[in-house]
């Protein structure tokens, strides 16, 4: 019987593990935390978005860096054998707007809760827990078993196969700190630089400790470098101390990683669904019904109360001037900053917040069909150490499911 051993209890791990004793392997699997799945645990907030349920091309639009890596992965295991192989270990799942896939309980707890069991009852698979593995054994571009630490000192563990499923250094709290880089490197793969992603950004504006805490719904976001549009998309977005987060913001960053050495331009548009005039003949009935008010008193049915005075600033209308005077000038001048309302860009947020990393393991030295290293044999990755990352609304831990299960299969079946 082969010995199959995987690095990494997370999501990409458990399922290889699981899919390699379901092919006739022993495996052993070793986690350096206390408990399996600790950053599943957090995903979607703690509800954990186990995939999205739309088709095939949605998903590959979604994967943003190094889609065409996943054709293979995906079609082998795609979000409805996700979906399916969750309902069958006695999950019930439900889907949301945007196609998300949530346990119908909303906890995460129930996602790790039914693959620990799946692992447990397995008698072929032994879980190592709080055992760091601290490098490869490697001879001859071959990969022969892992040096792990214990209580009473280093020792070797020889396998068949071993599959890095590590993750990336988003979140480190959650033990991603960037291990599987190294085992990588030690079989002489290159790593594309990490970097933060899905992550809020930072703004060189002051009115953002003003703004602390205000939400908006259905705004347009729009990034630019020079004239080439970055993202244009509505929704949610919301103020914090040092700049801006929310979903539309975590979307955003996924676009921007090519561009942060260059100048951007943002701005927000405060009222998409009208155009510029719609909007000034908005404005003028608020003047109307507010004609013997100060300026600074008339705009309360228009924005929320916390960016009245901002607005107003940027404006340049005096807020004491009575509305029944303001100029038409401007009122084109208040157009022209709620349908524009700039952001000075100052720069991503770092991996504390950050969803997912983008970067990892060079996917042009893995093979897709079966996510072997093509630099050492027997040697296999999976999830998020890979260079391979997406949207939000379940992609990245489609990613994860698919990679995890076809590493599994592959290791099972090597000659």
């Amino acid at each position: 019987m082969k010995k199959i051993i995987v690095v990494g209890g997370g999501a990409a791990g458990m399922m290889a593990a699981i899919t390699a004793a379901e092919n006739g392997c022993e495996v052993v699997l070793f986690e350096k935390n206390d408990r399996l799945g600790k950053k599943l645990f957090i995903t979607g907030k703690g509800r954990c978005n186990l995939t999205n349920a739309g088709d095939a091309d949605r998903f590959f639009q979604s994967v943003t860096t190094n889609s065409k890596f996943m054709y293979s992965p995906f079609y082998t295991f795609d979000n409805q054998m996700t979906i399916d192989f969750f309902e069958k270990l006695g999950l019930k799942t439900k889907v949301e707007r945007g196609d998300r896939v949530f346990p119908v309980s909303d906890h995460s707890s129930d996602v790790i809760g039914v693959l620990k069991t799946k692992l447990n009852r397995n008698q072929e698979i032994t879980v190592e827990l709080q055992t760091e593995v601290q490098k490869l054994i490697i001879e001859d571009q071959v990969v022969k078993g892992v040096q792990i630490k214990t209580v009473h000192g280093k020792k070797d563990v020889y396998g068949d196969a071993v599959v890095i499923t590590t993750g990336g250094i988003s979140y480190p709290l959650t033990g991603s700190t960037g291990d599987g880089y190294r085992f990588a490197e030690s079989a002489g793969h290159a790593i594309k630089v990490p970097l933060p992603s899905l992550v809020p950004f930072e703004l060189k504006n002051e009115f953002c400790k003003e703004l602390m805490g205000l939400s908006l719904k259905n705004v347009e976001l729009v990034i630019k470098c020079g004239k080439k549009c970055l993202f244009e998309e509505q929704g949610e977005l919301l103020f914090t101390h040092f700049g801006i987060s929310g979903p539309l913001v975590i979307k955003a960053s996924a676009y921007l990683h090519k561009y942060l050495d260059k100048d951007l331009s943002m701005y927000i548009d405060l009222k998409p669904a009208m155009t510029e005039e719609m909007l000034d003949d908005r404005i003028l009935r608020d003047f109307s019904k507010y004609t013997n008010k100060d300026f600074h008193n008339s705009l309360g049915d228009l924005l929320p109360v916390k960016l009245i005075d901002v607005v107003i600033k940027r404006s340049e209308i005096d807020p004491y001037k009575k509305v029944n005077s303001i100029t038409k000038e401007e009122r084109k001048n208040l157009v022209t900053v709620l349908k524009h309302f700039t952001l000075s860009f100052q720069g991503l947020r770092g991996f504390d917040e950050a969803i997912i990393t983008k970067g990892g393991v060079n996917v042009k030295e893995v093979d897709p069909s079966t996510m072997q290293s093509k630099l050492a044999d027997h040697l296999y990755f999976a999830g998020e150490v890979l260079d391979v990352d997406a949207l939000t609304g379940g992609f990245n831990l489609q990613i994860a499911w698919s990679t995890g299960y076809l590493a599994g299969l592959a290791c099972s079946e090597e000659s």
